[in-house]
């Protein structure tokens, strides 16, 4: 038998198990990239992706949740095309599947300037996801008194995802039996066949990882705004995933830093290809000149903004002089003289 005529047999018996799997039959000669080869063409990446995906298991693939937190100040078209972006990413290796968005907007006590109420930037990211089947946004960290660190909000929702997942498995293991005397059996009736490899542990938790920009990612190298710890256990314990702007040489960032190097296999880059360099910095720069910002943030958040009137020179300067939140609780104490 040749290479050519082994390589198309494994493929017709891979298309012989699928359709078994999904119940329908697959066309073995779209299905075969062995025959493609055979007649010249060349078979799309995407569609081997795709075949590959199809053909493992679902259940197999690591669930992952993709927290973005920030100002969202206010939310863009740009902060959603994070998510898909992605997404996209992590459905293409076949080894992940993304189960969960979620958005968390800062405190008011992050205290940076311009920062509007942390109400109206829930409200404006509700908008803009409410037609999101995935996407959700989460108040907790917005509604905390003081500000809090990003780790801190990523270990609240890997906790949460803890406590769902043993809740779960308590369910599906059904009613706890109760000690005492054996139920007296109905003839004719029989106890349900235990499926060889079912077990009640707890299902692995989903993988909660930090969704960001490349600004976020570059932030890490200013003095005093993270502390070196909590990149540690960003980096290592839940994983980073950067979507990259134009111009921005992340992977040179990553490999001038220690601890990003360390763990740079849990570091996703993932490049823009369609440049967009929508920034909330710019939207409140033209509110502030009265020009539209119609197709940069979803039409909801724009009528949003112009019925209460945000983004306006006064709100601009607000906490103006006023040292960031981490600044303030990460710079180191002043020396103490020594004693005589």
């Amino acid at each position: 038998m040749s290479k050519l005529d082994k390589e198309v047999s494994h493929e017709q018996s891979q298309a012989g198990l699928m359709e078994e799997k999904y119940g329908f039959q697959f066309d073995l000669e779209i299905l075969s990239s062995a025959y493609w080869q055979h007649k010249g063409w060349y078979l799309a990446p995407a569609f081997c992706t795709w075949l590959r995906m199809a053909m493992e298991d679902p259940d197999r693939r690591t669930e992952v949740v993709l927290l973005a937190c920030g100002s969202f100040n206010p939310i863009t078209n740009m902060h959603l095309r994070l998510f898909e972006l992605a997404k996209d990413y992590f459905h293409e290796t076949g080894k992940y599947k993304v189960i969960k968005g979620i958005i968390s907007p800062v405190g008011d006590a992050y205290k940076k300037k311009g920062l509007i109420s942390a109400n109206h930037r829930v409200t404006m990211a509700k908008l803009a996801t409410k037609n999101s089947d995935w996407v959700e946004v989460d108040d907790w960290e917005s509604c905390q008194s003081e500000w809090l660190e990003t780790l801190k909000v990523l270990r609240y929702h890997h906790q949460k995802l803890l406590s769902a997942g043993v809740t779960n498995s308590l369910q599906d293991a059904g009613p706890i039996t109760k000690l005492g005397r054996k139920r007296k059996q109905e003839p004719n009736s029989h106890e349900p066949i235990k499926k060889k490899n079912q077990s009640q542990a707890v299902k692995s938790v989903p993988q909660v990882k930090l969704l960001c920009g490349s600004d976020m990612l570059e932030s890490f190298g200013i003095p005093n705004l993270w502390k070196l710890e909590d990149i540690t256990e960003i980096v290592e314990k839940h994983g980073l995933v950067c979507i990259s702007r134009a111009g921005n040489n992340v992977q040179k960032f990553i490999y001038e830093s220690d601890i990003l190097w360390r763990h740079k296999d849990n570091i996703h880059l993932v490049e823009e290809w369609i440049p967009n360099d929508i920034s909330s910095t710019r939207i409140r720069r033209a509110l502030r000149r009265g020009q539209s910002v119609r197709y940069l943030v979803p039409d909801g958040v724009r009528a949003y903004i112009e019925r209460h009137g945000l983004y306006s020179a006064d709100s601009e300067g607000s906490n103006a002089g006023v040292p960031l939140a981490p600044l303030q609780k990460h710079l180191p104490e002043p020396s103490q003289p020594l004693s005589s």
